[in-house]
């Protein structure tokens, strides 16, 4: 029979409790989804973090949290030029609280103050499953 050694890990695993592994995930979030970065400075491995992040959004969406929304850049137009000017409005015609939205697709959809919000949701939700 050999004889071997056992090696062990240098340090035990250490636990983390829930508010610091939030804490963590804050940061990821906070420095824009940049793990490698939170990763070094906590000396920590960028796979705990993916995991961590990861678990996080599936017990998000199992309490049934909406699918997260990602932003862009707007601008405002003081007013529309002559050609993008619907049929239905009148010279002058500001239509308060009117808003554009242009998809990455090229797809433009228009809507107004009085829009229904949950079906303006589910519209697209839907254009961005077909883009």
């Amino acid at each position: 029979m050999e004889d071997f050694d056992v090696l062990k890990p240098l340090e035990p695993r250490r636990v983390r409790s829930a508010e610091e592994k939030a804490a963590l995930l804050a940061e990821i979030d906070a420095e824009g989804g940049r793990v490698r970065l939170v990763a070094r400075r906590h000396g920590i491995s960028e796979s705990l973090l993916y995991n961590w992040r990861a678990a996080r959004k599936a017990a998000a969406l199992a309490m049934g949290a909406p699918e997260p929304l990602s932003f862009v850049p707007v601008g405002v137009l003081n007013k529309p030029p002559a050609a993008e000017v619907s049929p239905q409005s009148t010279p002058g015609d500001t239509r308060a609280g009117s808003i554009e939205i242009a998809l990455a697709n090229g797809t433009r959809l228009s809507v107004d103050a009085f829009v229904d919000e949950q079906a303006l949701s589910r519209v697209l939700r839907a254009m961005r499953r077909t883009a």
